[in-house]
């Protein structure tokens, strides 16, 4: 997508150029790293960031929760959000600045109805969170199943930035 039509979507440029992470670099921030802040349109209009654990697979984020809870209501009201990635944030006070490194995605969220899907997803958490402790996780997954919900976030922009570096 050029430039011009990223901009008439609302997606800005990174506005020091400089900073700018490359989307190889991006991507692979958002595989190293598990943890977001999903920014959602929530009750009343006003906005809703949450924390979540994230995974990223094939050009697209995978989040889970419950459908019926606050991230759930929203993504059903409005399917457009943010995410956040934070991989690096380091406080320089005598340059009174910060040592950081984030990406920033937008895109829609939907729900995954295929079961086969969902379980792989699931399970890929699993296998990225828990390492070597899987043991039971197949029950575990049985156990929720009836209230777990994964989303799969498609990416429509995204943009890094850097700086601050000591």
């Amino acid at each position: 997508m050029n430039q011009m039509k990223k901009e008439q979507m609302g997606f800005r440029p990174v506005r020091k150029m400089k900073q700018a992470l490359d989307e190889e670099t991006c991507v692979s921030l958002l595989e190293k790293n598990g943890t977001g802040t999903l920014a959602l349109i929530g009750d009343g209009g006003f906005p809703y960031a949450v924390p979540v654990n994230y995974m990223y697979r094939g050009g697209c984020i995978y989040f889970h929760g419950t459908e019926n809870g606050h991230k759930g209501d929203a993504i059903a009201k409005d399917a457009r959000v943010s995410m956040c990635v934070i991989a690096r944030d380091i406080l320089l006070p005598e340059k009174y600045t910060t040592d950081f490194c984030s990406v920033i995605v937008f895109g829609e969220a939907a729900s995954i109805a295929d079961a086969a899907k969902k379980r792989r997803i699931i399970r890929a958490f699993a296998e990225k969170f828990c390492g070597g402790c899987l043991d039971g996780v197949e029950e575990e997954i049985d156990r929720e199943w009836e209230i777990l919900t994964v989303w799969e976030l498609k990416i429509r922009h995204m943009s890094g930035k850097q700086g601050g570096e000591a």
